[in-house]
């Protein structure tokens, strides 16, 4: 997915930038990224996060970077920060989303003979595209709308420039930008976890399509937010991190109250109650509490030496990560039926290794609770799952094994209680090798979050999103 931090202040900003940026390490995958403008220029440091700490491999450029200004990336996707010479004057950029008719844009650009410097693996950088677009129109505030215009998918962004830092959310507010302040500074965040230890205040989340120009002197709207949102539903299920919220709704918060809704009415006889770690455990937490049974941590994680698991590329090195990270304790699996709660079910694999090994450990029954429905459309709007074939998801490919290429039913897999949901549902406990499996109803995750249907995205499991 990815994450985004920048500051101005009256005082040199680098060390909240540092810590800020890092705040948002559990959002990326590939790189990590720094950029502060000083009196003279804007300077600038990227560096590949696949496996080490974003700290250890930025901590060296704090000696060197100096300013009131600047900004930060986590990226699952290209290397940024740019910065960019433009007709506007220098700006740096930073951007989370994913653009879908990149290649459209390519080649658009390409009939008016401009040219692009930035490419990985034969792609365009998706940011230099944005930079692109921006220096179209005659104003940071017209390039940025011009921009979010032409994109299909989302893009959310932060601009320094000399004066300060735009903030822009996406059109539809998929991904969040929260404003926080303090004596002497303004700050734009993704994660407000960001904030507390930094000693900023949340100010207010920004709406869908806003548009704020921070200073060292306060906040000033240039774009008002539009009246439609659809931030995305999978935050509070796995993407954000517990001590964050969105739209002011804590994740902890809600995947407590996910676990809750998953207990009520589950007539699994179980002997305790645990959580996959990490994103797991607060909906197991939930769980546990509303059936007054105990919870307990049969999987532990090991991170010293395993500190980046998310979403690596290569998905033999997801498997093998994931294994090496969760150790079993014998003394907590032999001879129980457990119940675990997931954040949810991607493509299974790994999810029935760990099932085998609580087996091998001499479990009597074990029983899975993901904490939202069957994932069955990929996602459009964000870079999750992106190195996945539809057939990847766990549900789509048991679609596929009994329906073939006929996708004219998808919806009423999508639906709870129908005929062909049941027999997903059934394929995959079998495949997985589980006593019992239950999804998340929709409506319940739903309430658990608490916002309107119409404010959520929830395209990866019922196929419904504004476009």
């Amino acid at each position: 997915m990815g994450g985004l931090f920048g500051v101005t202040a009256t005082f040199d900003c680098v060390k909240d930038l540092f810590y800020g940026t890092d705040y948002h390490f559990h959002l990326g995958t590939r790189r990590g990224g720094m950029a502060v403008k000083n009196s003279h220029e804007i300077e600038r440091s990227i560096h590949n996060i696949e496996n080490d700490y974003f700290r250890s491999k930025f901590e060296a450029d704090l000696q060197r970077f100096r300013g009131n200004s600047g900004i930060g990336v986590i990226s699952d996707y290209d290397a940024q920060p740019l910065v960019i010479g433009s007709h506007l004057g220098t700006f740096a950029l930073v951007t989370v989303g994913r653009i879908n008719n990149l290649a459209e844009l390519e080649n658009r650009a390409f009939r008016q003979r401009a040219h692009f410097t930035e490419t990985a693996g034969g792609q365009t950088n998706p940011t230099e595209m944005v930079a692109m677009l921006i220096c179209e129109e005659n104003s940071f505030e017209d390039g940025i709308r011009h921009a979010q215009k032409a994109i299909n998918g989302s893009c959310s962004m932060l601009l320094l420039t000399d004066d300060g830092i735009f903030a822009a959310r996406d059109r539809l507010g998929r991904t969040p930008i929260v404003l926080g302040k303090k004596t002497g500074a303004f700050a734009a965040a993704s994660e407000t976890c960001a904030f507390p230890n930094l000693g900023y205040a949340v100010d207010r989340f920004l709406g869908p399509g806003e548009v704020v120009f921070l200073s060292p002197e306060g906040t000033d709207t240039r774009r008002p937010a539009g009246d439609r949102m659809q931030v995305c539903a999978f935050l509070w299920v796995y993407y954000g991190y517990p001590a964050s919220e969105y739209e002011g709704v804590n994740v902890e918060y809600v995947r407590n109250r996910c676990g809750a809704a998953l207990a009520q009415g589950d007539d699994a006889r179980i002997d305790c109650v645990a959580g996959i770690p990490d994103s797991g455990i607060g909906h197991a937490i939930g769980y546990a509490n509303e059936k007054k049974i105990p919870y307990v941590r049969p999987f532990v994680k090991y991170t010293p030496t395993w500190p980046r698991s998310f979403m690596p590329q290569d998905q033999s090195l997801r498997d093998l990560v994931a294994k090496m990270k969760l150790i079993p304790i014998r003394r907590l699996i032999d001879g129980r039926s457990i119940l675990f709660c997931e954040d949810s079910i991607v493509r299974g694999t790994q999810l029935k290794d760990n099932i085998q090994v609580l087996f091998d450990y001499g479990a009597r029954e074990i029983h899975m609770r993901p904490a939202c429905p069957t994932l069955i459309y990929p996602c459009e709007f964000l870079n999750f799952s992106t190195s996945r074939s539809t057939l990847d998801l766990a549900g789509r490919k048991t679609i596929h094994e009994l329906e073939g290429e006929n996708d004219s039913h998808l919806n009423e897999y999508a639906s709870p209680g129908s005929d062909r949901n049941r027999i997903m549902v059934e394929r995959i406990q079998d495949q997985l090798r589980l006593t019992s499996l239950k999804y998340q109803r929709l409506d319940d995750l739903i309430a658990a979050i608490g916002l309107p249907k119409e404010s959520l995205c929830t395209h990866c499991w019922d196929g419904s999103s504004y476009f």
